[in-house]
């Protein structure tokens, strides 16, 4: 019982870092906290007007020094810590921010999980349907009333998301102002309009192609991970293999990208590292009161990952250069599945 409490935990905590930066991410522009003005042409951070200014060295009031410094301080510094922060962070740690942050991933999982309870399959692409049997060991039959619910959402999302989008662009309180009194422009309306319609067409249909595929976030952060063979992954015990024979995949059903947790690093390239997988095999093995197969690994565990093999059973050579055996790691990092 306590590993399946730890298991939910982990998955509870996760909700709430997904529901705080999906709330920052609709309230960064009414705050000022962070959007860029086409209206005045430069951006708000924190309240303040964050511009590179280039307006006083043009009217003469700075030199080209101060200009240059300006340059350096405010627009070139701040890219290269936030954009050199992510990508060590997915280096060291992989898709961190998709499976913990980003307002995107969160939708994603939301219409699956409705999708799943409608159709008994996350995604419309599924072949067939789910087994009934969660990995908790309660029984959930599909339901067509949730089809509805399903649809409503992905129009609720998808409205919510380019209505948040035109705020990143224009001052939030002329668009809320000209929305709650149904006087936008037709600029705006378009906007939201063919915003609402291709967001709407991509959460219900392809919300997992663009997070593999069309997501420029998602693939900078999977590519400097793959160059990483030391980088955090979903590791499997092989020695205990045999127990998934007890198990109807419960780690496959649970992955929202729809992979295959046992598979070696190279056939995870999209994970986002929700950890979906570690607490349904938690919960699923804890009904017999065996810690879970799989868990998070790194450093030289990691590196097994890339090969698919238990690199810390190699031999090594002794100083006087006869090999001996290494004993090998408890637990071996991710292989093919059994």
């Amino acid at each position: 019982m306590g590993l399946i409490k730890r298991a939910t935990r982990q998955q509870i905590n996760r909700f709430w870092f997904q529901t705080g930066f999906f709330c920052l991410f609709i309230l960064a522009p009414p705050l000022d906290l962070f959007r860029f003005d086409l209206t005045r042409n430069h951006f708000f951070f924190l309240g303040q007007h964050w511009t590179l200014g280039l307006d006083a060295f043009i009217s003469g009031d700075i030199g080209p020094g101060q200009a240059a410094i300006n340059l350096i301080f405010r627009g070139f510094l701040p890219i290269v810590l936030v954009g050199g922060g992510l990508i060590w962070t997915a280096w060291r740690y992989g898709r961190l921010y998709c499976g913990w942050l980003c307002p995107h991933f969160s939708v994603v999982e939301t219409i699956n999980r409705l999708m799943y309870r409608a159709s008994g399959k996350p995604s419309i692409w599924e072949k067939n349907p789910l087994p009934e049997l969660q990995a908790n060991g309660t029984i959930q039959k599909p339901d067509r009333r949730f089809w509805p619910v399903t649809v409503l959402a992905a129009l609720f999302f998808a409205f919510l998301w380019a209505l948040s989008l035109l705020t990143y662009l224009l001052p939030p309180v002329e668009i809320y102002h000209n929305l709650l009194t149904l006087s936008l422009t037709p600029n705006q309306m378009r906007f939201l309009g063919i915003g609402t319609l291709l967001l709407f067409i991509e959460f219900m249909f392809a919300r997992h192609l663009f997070c593999r595929f069309g997501c420029a976030v998602g693939l900078f952060q999977s590519l400097a991970w793959m160059a990483n063979d030391r980088g955090m992954v979903v590791g499997f015990d092989r020695q205990r293999a045999s127990l998934c024979s007890d198990c109807n995949n419960a780690c496959d059903n649970a992955c929202p990208m729809r992979l295959k947790p046992r598979s070696v690093k190279r056939k995870m390239f999209t994970c986002t590292e929700c950890a979906q997988c570690i607490s349904a095999c938690t919960q699923v093995q804890a009904q017999q009161a065996r810690p879970g197969l799989l868990s998070w690994v790194a450093d030289q565990q990691a590196m097994a990952a890339v090969t698919g093999r238990d690199i810390s059973s190699r031999p090594k050579p002794s100083p006087s250069g006869t090999n001996h055996r290494q004993p090998s790691a408890p637990i071996s990092t991710s292989c093919q599945e059994p």
